[in-house]
């Protein structure tokens, strides 16, 4: 099979599928090996790549997905309405920057992190998809493992979970001062 033929197969199943499909997945629908599936989906994203392209390869850990660029937004909003989004508040966030960092991670862990009940939190990011239910711990009361998804990957545009940024040991001081000087406001100090 030439290299534009494993392509056109490649792009064929991702059209097809919407989500995104995992490299082995179509390594073994091919009957190839993922090194193959791999250099085809260099070829896409050369493809891709070019200017005169609306579309885009994007890879999520071991998978990949078809995507509409940036770019091309303004004309999507024209034709359909513009799409929900959904807003992270600063809860949100916090909530879901300590899964993302800890996973997994169980619901009384972030609380004990955050030192709020955190409930709300978690539950609405399951709902925007952007945290699921991993397992659970192996411990009385077996408690829910949190960690994030795909769509988390997406909506951030991270590649994987090792590219998400280091915090340094200077914001890490800043953090702790912040937490200090609330904690003397609460308390009136």
């Amino acid at each position: 099979m030439t290299r534009e033929e494993g392509a056109s197969i490649v792009e064929a199943i991702l059209f097809t599928m919407g989500d995104s499909v995992e490299i082995s997945a179509l390594a073994k629908a091919m009957d190839t090996e993922s090194k193959e599936v791999k250099k085809y989906i260099e070829y896409l994203k050369e493809k891709y790549s070019k200017e005169d392209s609306g579309i885009g390869l994007i890879e999520l850990e071991s998978a990949v997905q078809l995507c509409t660029k940036k770019e091309m937004y303004e004309y999507l909003v024209k034709i359909a309405k513009a799409p929900k989004k959904a807003v992270l508040t600063d809860s949100l966030m916090e909530t879901l920057s300590i899964i993302a960092y800890k996973q997994p991670i169980t619901r009384l862990e972030v609380e004990k992190i955050r030192g709020v009940n955190s409930d709300h939190a978690v539950n609405r990011l399951v709902e925007f998809g952007l945290v699921q239910e991993l397992g659970r711990l192996d411990a009385p009361g077996r408690p829910l493992l949190f960690g994030t998804t795909e769509e988390f990957l997406r909506s951030f545009g991270v590649r994987s979970l090792e590219d998400l940024p280091a915090i340094g040991t200077v914001q890490v001081e800043e953090f702790k001062a912040q937490a200090e000087q609330e904690i003397n406001v609460k308390l009136d100090i």
